[in-house]
């Protein structure tokens, strides 16, 4: 089995003293049984997620009508808010089982940078990740406006639909179990064990994005705009393997984008 890495040691100041080292290279019978843990984990947490975003899809292309909030309990918004984040949270059910998975090859949490998201160190750099994604976003959007302007069937979106406006605990939750998620499964666990087999950093990279985007072809071509995002979220992972930035940046923008819905829903 491999060493684990030696956590990063934090200065005084919060910042990081080095560089994460290079993780083990893992060979011989113990590979394989890695490799087949990881399609396990990989399928386990996609398959859900790419049937719901083609079922999803076909709706809107048979003209359905749906919404980003499901309406579990009509008629009554405040007890639709609490059954509807109960039924997004199995969403996250694989990320216990992942990071458990991690540690005992010797990736805990201080190895994978996981912990309380520290304010110089996670929430400030995450911030500026999260801006640069809206950055990007709205440069390839501009790229792509002559297409998505005559083809708008090709840009599908998913409504708020007529929610309260205290649905931003609804947003700001689904933000962060989004985040948790995803980050946990496709940068923090798949990652690692991409490196491990002795992946380069950008096949990973390709594979991370490949991953990323199928859930989100709900989207139509739309799902084009979710791969800036996704590239500054796992470059930043792979760069200094701390779990915490990718995930603060990927909350912060989900949950601004999910908060503009719900307040300019009708």
């Amino acid at each position: 089995m491999p060493t684990a890495v030696e956590p990063l040691a934090d200065t005084a100041g919060g910042q990081h003293a080095a560089d994460p080292s290079p993780l083990d290279r893992i060979e011989g019978p113990a590979r394989g049984a890695l490799v087949m843990e990881t399609w396990f984990v990989q399928i386990a947490f996609l398959l859900p997620g790419v049937v719901a975003a083609v079922a999803l899809l076909a709706s809107q292309l048979a003209g359905a009508s749906i919404s980003r909030f499901p309406v579990i309990v009509h008629g009554h918004p405040l007890e639709n808010l609490f059954l509807g984040l109960l039924t997004y949270l199995p969403v996250a059910s694989m990320v216990p089982l992942a990071l458990l998975l991690l540690a005992r090859t010797g990736q805990g949490p201080a190895v994978l940078g996981l912990g309380r998201p520290r304010w110089r160190t996670d929430w400030l750099p995450g911030a500026g990740l999260a801006l640069g994604g809206f950055a990007c976003v709205f440069g390839f959007a501009i790229v792509l406006a002559p297409v998505l302007t005559s083809h708008t069937s090709l840009l599908l979106q998913v409504p708020a639909g007529a929610v309260p406006k205290y649905y931003v605990a609804f947003a700001i939750a689904m933000a962060a179990i989004t985040a948790i998620s995803e980050e946990a499964l496709v940068s923090g666990y798949l990652l690692t064990r991409l490196e491990q087999f002795g992946w380069t950093p950008r096949r990973a990279l390709l594979l991370s994005l490949a991953l990323r985007t199928s859930y989100h072809v709900y989207y139509g071509l739309g799902f084009l705009l979710t791969v800036p995002v996704g590239y500054l979220l796992t470059r930043s992972f792979q760069k200094h393997r701390r779990l915490n930035r990718p995930i603060v940046a990927h909350f912060l923008y989900d949950a601004v984008l999910l908060s503009i819905a719900v307040l300019w829903s009708t």
